[in-house]
Parts: structure tokens; C-alpha cells; sequence
């Protein structure tokens, strides 16, 4: 054995030490995790039970991420742990995640980056299903789009806020990276057509532009469209699609360019929807809509109280309806309704015969 190979297995040894530790102990944190859930149940009872506890597992991820000392990044160390929560959480109860499908799309990998691989997705067809699920029970949890950098706010998952019972209890902040996807062993260069999503084309224009000036674009309704497309052999030449790496777990195509997005900071913010109240976490967002009547001067009266009590805005959308109620206000802002703060605004808002609506206050994102 050479002095290298020595030295290799020495280290080798050392690494399969610390693999024995780590499984028992991930072990261990198992067991632990189905007492929690026992205990739950004892007092709680089996059917309402409330096992998923948003910002808890905000609080463990923080930290995570501040006492990690290196090699590894915080953000893998925190999505290593993400991991074996959700594996964790499984073994007290299989969580079924509703999302806006179909499979493949970014809101799934929202959805898996939020509650990791051992959650439930379950696709479904439309906005309206997703927030009828939650609200029914059905499915535990559900993810929506909420805003894009690109594209700005989902108008629809804002209205059915006004229409649904349901809280949000989460975000999850996508960078959305777009890939050219194509069969195993095609030729890039050969191909003569791209299926990608309106908004895909339009991120990807510039590109496109620079390397497939001739070539045919087709926009399809989803990304995973787009992928299935590219999947298939046809007469018609040679297809690629535009999609994430999610897709080439679901379709037989691989990644020929990465990351072929002309903006490079383009990012998505998905929401999690559920029927419980969250506890505060130390660093949370609250949500809420507004109903004013429309008169001049409505959107500085009502942001005025937010000012006098130092409490930051972190979006804020308008809306104009017909009815009594002429002017809508969906508001996200820093701190917890917990907060001594955000009460006081809250009972000032109310007092100004401003009707207000609570979506939720939740965790900030962590991942």
C-alpha cells in the first residue's frame, strides 16, 4: 500500500466513524420526534392534533445557520436539516401538500423546498382548488404564487383571500433559474423548435435571441407542458423546452444550458396556506387586506399608522372594486399580531371604519 493510500484510509476510517455517529443519532432524533407526536395526541387528540409548527421550524433553521461554524455553507447546512425534519415529520404524520400543478412546475419546487422530499405533493388543477382543499381539510397544507420580480403579484390568489376561510402560514422565496432542456444524445444545436411558457419566453428573450434567432417558439400553458412537449419524438424536427431541473426528474430530458434566464436576480415568493394560527418566531410578516371607501387622501390616511409606530411595509397592492367598498389594500408588513405594535394598528385601523381582514402572520423566510 503507498503512503497515499495509507493516509486515504486512515482518513476513510475516520469518515465511516462519523457516519455510524450521525445515523444514530438521526436515529435517535426520530425516536424523539414520534414521542412529540404521542404526546400531541395524548393531549390533544388524534384528530386534532396539530403536528406542523411553522415557526418552530423557522426558530431551528435560524439556528442552524448562526451557530454553523464551516466548511459547509449555512443555506446547505440549513437544507441538510430541512431534510431530516421532514423525514421526521412524516413519522408523525404524512403531510399531503396541495399546489398549483401540474407536476413539474416552480410551485412544486416551492413546495419540496419548503416542506422537503418526504412531504405529499399533490397537483391540482387550479387556484380555487387548492385554497378549496386547504379549507376542506383534504389536503393539510396548500402552495400558491404570490409575485413574481418579473411579472409583479398574482392577482387571483389575491382575490380568493377575500372568498376562503384559511390563513397563511409561510412563504418560500424561489430563485427561478430557467434551463434548455432536451432528449439524451440530441444535439442542441439541431434543434428547431422550443416549447417554453409565455413568461419563460419572455425571461429567456434575449437569450433566445442570441442563439435561436431562427428557430420556432411554441408557448404552452405550463412548464411541465413544455417538458412533455420536448419529451416526445416527432416529425415536426427536433424540440427543446425551457424548464427547471425539476422536469428532468419527471421526463426523460436533460439539461443542455443552464441557468439561460436574462435577468439573473429574477426570483418568485410562493405562499403557505393552512387553517391554523402561528405563533410568533422572532422574525415574522403579517398579512392582511383593507377595505376603504375610495375618497382622496385614503391610501395616506391608512398608511399613516403604520409610520407613527415604526412598523416596516414589505409590499402593498391596490385593488378597485365596485360596491361600498371601492378600494382594496393587500399589506404585508414586519412583526407578529402578537406584537403590542401591531395591536395598537390593528384597534386604530378599526376605528377608522376600515373593514380589515387577517390572512395571517407567519415566519419570514428562511431557505
Amino acid at each position: 500500500m503507498s503512503d497515499q493510500e495509507k493516509e486515504l484510509q486512515v482518513l476513510r476510517d475516520q469518515i465511516d466513524r462519523i457516519d455510524q455517529q450521525l445515523q444514530t443519532l438521526l436515529n435517535q432524533r426520530a425516536a424523539c420526534a414520534q414521542q412529540v407526536a404521542e404526546v400531541k395526541q395524548k393531549y390533544q387528540g388524534a384528530r386534532d392534533a396539530v403536528f406542523y409548527r411553522p415557526e418552530r421550524e423557522a426558530q431551528v433553521l435560524r439556528r442552524v445557520m448562526e451557530r454553523n461554524t464551516g466548511p459547509l455553507p449555512e443555506r446547505d447546512v440549513a437544507r441538510l436539516f430541512r431534510e431530516v425534519m421532514s423525514v421526521c415529520l412524516a413519522l408523525e404524520q404524512p403531510m399531503r401538500i396541495a399546489f398549483l400543478g401540474p407536476e413539474g412546475t416552480f410551485t412544486q419546487q416551492a413546495a419540496v423546498k419548503h416542506f422537503g422530499l418526504s412531504a405529499i405533493t399533490a397537483p391540482l388543477g387550479s387556484l380555487d382548488e387548492v385554497f378549496r382543499e386547504v379549507e376542506a381539510g383534504t389536503a393539510h397544507y396548500g402552495v400558491v404564487p404570490i409575485e413574481n420580480t418579473s411579472e409583479g403579484m398574482v392577482n387571483h390568489t389575491l382575490h380568493l383571500f377575500s372568498r376562503f376561510q384559511i390563513s397563511i402560514v409561510g412563504e418560500v422565496e424561489l430563485n427561478i433559474h430557467h434551463h434548455l432542456l432536451v432528449r439524451p444524445n440530441i444535439d442542441r444545436n439541431a434543434v428547431t423548435r422550443i416549447y417554453a411558457t409565455q413568461s419563460a419566453l419572455a425571461q429567456c428573450r434575449r437569450w433566445l435571441d442570441a442563439h435561436y434567432p431562427s428557430v420556432e417558439r411554441v408557448a404552452v400553458a405550463t412548464n411541465a407542458d413544455a417538458a412533455r412537449e420536448a419529451s416526445i419524438e416527432s416529425d415536426l424536427g427536433l424540440a427543446a423546452a425551457i424548464g427547471s431541473e425539476l422536469a428532468i426528474e419527471l421526463y426523460p430530458l436533460q439539461v443542455a444550458v443552464r441557468n439561460i434566464e436574462d435577468q439573473a436576480e429574477s426570483s418568485s415568493r410562493f405562499l403557505i396556506l393552512g387553517r391554523q394560527e402561528v405563533g410568533p418566531s422572532g422574525h415574522d410578516k403579517t398579512s392582511i387586506l383593507v377595505c376603504a371607501h375610495d375618497k382622496p387622501g385614503a391610501l395616506y390616511d391608512l398608511l399613516a399608522p403604520f409610520r407613527q409606530r415604526g412598523i416596516s411595509l414589505t409590499r402593498i397592492e391596490t385593488r378597485t372594486l365596485s360596491g361600498p367598498w371601492n378600494s382594496v389594500f393587500y399589506i404585508d408588513f414586519e412583526g407578529h399580531v402578537s406584537d403590542a405594535p401591531v395591536q395598537a394598528l390593528f384597534k386604530e385601523l378599526e376605528s377608522e371604519s376600515l373593514e380589515l381582514k387577517l390572512l395571517g402572520s407567519y415566519p419570514q423566510a428562511v431557505l
